[in-house]
């Protein structure tokens, strides 16, 4: 998603300060000789020191009869695999949001063969690769893109892993309708696993279980891994946390920017017009625009008529036959930037539960109870809102705002809808059980102004901007040198190393404390069940710094606040705004929403 961002400066990127190189190929280093389950593989020098092995394939390519199945253990290789290049991203529409760019936006890309990781750690020698007690914790990155774009590529861990001693993995997962479907005739002779419709998720067990069996041999220690993921990556590790089939896989969790949403299976599966409704894009109503485009039904009804005459093995064995391409072409328009709507992160029942996520983590053993940070941007949905012709209005390609004060305002009230769904909504109920829960707001907003372009009110804090200061490293290309630029440069270094510090130190011990080197402000937990919780801003110095916060937030109460906001100025926009609280909120739904006295009728079919 940070590429978005970006991309609003690239009319700017003569203001930039120094350039940097693009990274080069990968050298074969054989000192970088390591042996998995698989067989022996070589690496290189990372980009910012240590080594990397790159395209490490975690299971079979699920293709053909795999495609739609949990994923499988790969096969075992002869001789030594060199491990200098990324793999394929998986199947997409090509897209500026951080997604795979090798055709154009909104062309598909990528390859169903991508199940692949790369690993990133201090450059040991073959012989001093630490082991036992000395071997470091794991962290597995999970790349965001609405679980429907999104390429590992884009994510280097060589800084991450080298500043603080750690084994830093980033994943490829099936994405769109190949990582979430779930079709009757598509789990005829197959496991629990394979009815979910979860195999994006299962892909992500797989890479936790190769790490299992495989993080000693690069020096990370298996019974210390941190999964860690931005936006639909946060969300993905929530579904972990949620999730029993990854119950003892992983020790500590990151949620940036995510949230609790999960899909009901009706909602998945069912046609549009049955009732309950299925969603628009459920596996039922795109089988129907498949035989269509196909050329096998004039129109919808008799789509359906032959879609339910068809033997279940026939029609789940022509669903696998068909070109990759076919089925992204069948959810036609519904995209944004090449991030199509999808229903994801179901509730099968077996490798997520049955209820939602309130509900799970409100149980006891209903979730895989590990000490969590849960966080997100100040001005998240600037980055949505910059690209809305509603509010923003371009001259001479840079951008200005058509009502400032209407801007803020909606912009500040989607944001703390977010952070109500992404960090303290879900912090309650998880603390309540005694685990350690530590929450953040990222408040970075010192981008810079050109003309009348000013990058800190259109962008400020947005959705993507934490993810440099994570990994350590501003080096985005063109892009990049638009925003982070020789005047902000020591502030958002030194937050950087600030953030890195709390990361690692989560990662060692399970609570960020005052990171690796003991100095920086104590990040406290969230304290109870209740609403008494506190978060850590996280800022440079030029923006208070960082420091413990109350400035929590709960859907609930902040559906409240909306509905009374007298600087909203219609009845219509206070609405809108409950709506959409509704709509992404695990805890405050449509059914509140309806309960509203001033509002009409739920606006959003089943998504």
């Amino acid at each position: 998603m940070l590429s978005l961002a970006l991309a609003l400066c690239v009319a700017a990127a003569s203001c930039a300060g120094r350039r940097e190189r693009a990274p080069g190929p990968v050298t074969a280093d054989p000192g970088s000789q390591r042996s998995v389950a698989e067989g022996a593989l070589v690496g290189g020098a990372g980009r910012y020191g240590g080594h990397v092995w790159l395209g490490i394939p975690f299971a079979k390519p699920p293709l053909g009869p795999l495609r739609w199945r949990a994923p499988a253990p790969p096969e075992p290789w002869a001789g030594t695999r060199e491990a200098l290049a990324f793999g394929s991203p998986c199947a997409q529409l090509a897209s500026a949001l951080g997604g795979a760019r090798r055709a154009k936006v909104g062309t598909p890309t990528g390859s169903e063969d991508c199940l692949y990781l790369n690993v990133y750690t201090p450059g040991f020698p073959a012989g001093e690769v630490p082991k036992g007690s000395d071997r470091l914790p794991v962290m597995l990155w999970i790349h965001g893109g609405g679980n429907s774009i999104g390429d590992a590529a884009f994510y280097d861990g060589s800084r991450l892993a080298t500043r603080h001693r750690l084994v830093v993995v980033t994943t490829h997962y099936r994405l769109g309708p190949f990582g979430w479907l779930r079709h009757g005739a598509l789990s005829e002779g197959g496991s629990a696993e394979d009815r979910s419709g979860n195999f994006g998720t299962l892909d992500l067990v797989r890479a936790l279980e190769w790490l299992r069996d495989n993080a000693a041999a690069f020096g990370g220690d298996p019974g210390n891994v941190t999964i860690f993921g931005e936006s639909a990556g946060g969300a993905n590790v929530m579904s972990l946390l949620l999730s029993p089939r990854a119950r003892g896989l992983f020790h500590r969790a990151i949620v940036q920017s995510g949230g609790g949403k999960t899909t009901p299976v009706a909602e998945a599966e069912s046609y549009a017009d049955d009732e309950p409704p299925g969603d628009r894009n459920s596996s039922r109503e795109v089988v129907l625009r498949l035989l269509q485009r196909a050329g096998l039904a004039a129109d919808r009804a008799e789509a359906k008529a032959k879609a339910e005459a068809m033997a279940p093995a026939e029609l789940a064995g022509w669903l696998r036959s068909l070109p990759a391409e076919d089925v992204l072409a069948a959810y036609g328009d519904d995209q944004f930037a090449g991030m199509i709507h999808v229903p994801q992160l179901l509730r099968d029942g077996a490798v997520l539960p049955a209820e939602d996520s309130i509900a799970a983590l409100g149980s006891p053993g209903g979730w895989n109870a590990v000490p969590t940070i849960l966080g997100t941007n100040r001005d998240e949905v600037k980055l949505f809102l910059s690209f809305s012709r509603e509010h923003v209005r371009r001259w001479a390609i840079l951008p200005y705002l058509r009502d400032a004060a209407r801007y803020r305002r909606v912009a500040r009230h989607r944001s703390r809808a977010w952070q109500a769904s992404g960090a303290d909504d879900l912090a309650a109920p998880m603390s309540a059980w005694g685990t350690p829960v530590f929450t953040y707001r990222f408040d970075w907003d010192e981008e810079p102004k050109l003309l009348w372009s000013d990058f800190a009110e259109i962008l400020g804090a947005a959705h993507g901007l934490e993810i440099p200061f994570v990994f350590g490293h501003f080096s985005l290309g063109r892009l990049g040198r638009a925003l982070f630029t020789e005047e902000n440069e020591a502030g958002r270094v030194a937050l950087s190393e600030q953030m890195m510090s709390y990361w690692a130190q989560h990662a060692y011990a399970g609570a960020p404390g005052r990171g690796r080197a003991g100095e920086l402000p104590e990040w406290e937990p969230w304290r109870g069940a209740g609403d008494d919780g506190q978060l850590l801003v996280l800022d440079t110095a030029a923006g208070g710094g960082l420091r413990m916060s109350r400035e929590t937030v709960r859907a609930a109460a902040l559906a409240d606040e909306v509905l009374a906001d007298p600087s909203l100025e219609s009845a219509e926009e206070r609405c809108g705004l409950a709506a959409g609280i509704a709509q992404h909120s695990p805890s405050w739904g449509p059914a509140n929403y309806a309960a509203l006295p001033a509002c009409a009728a739920f606006p959003y079919a089943p998504r």
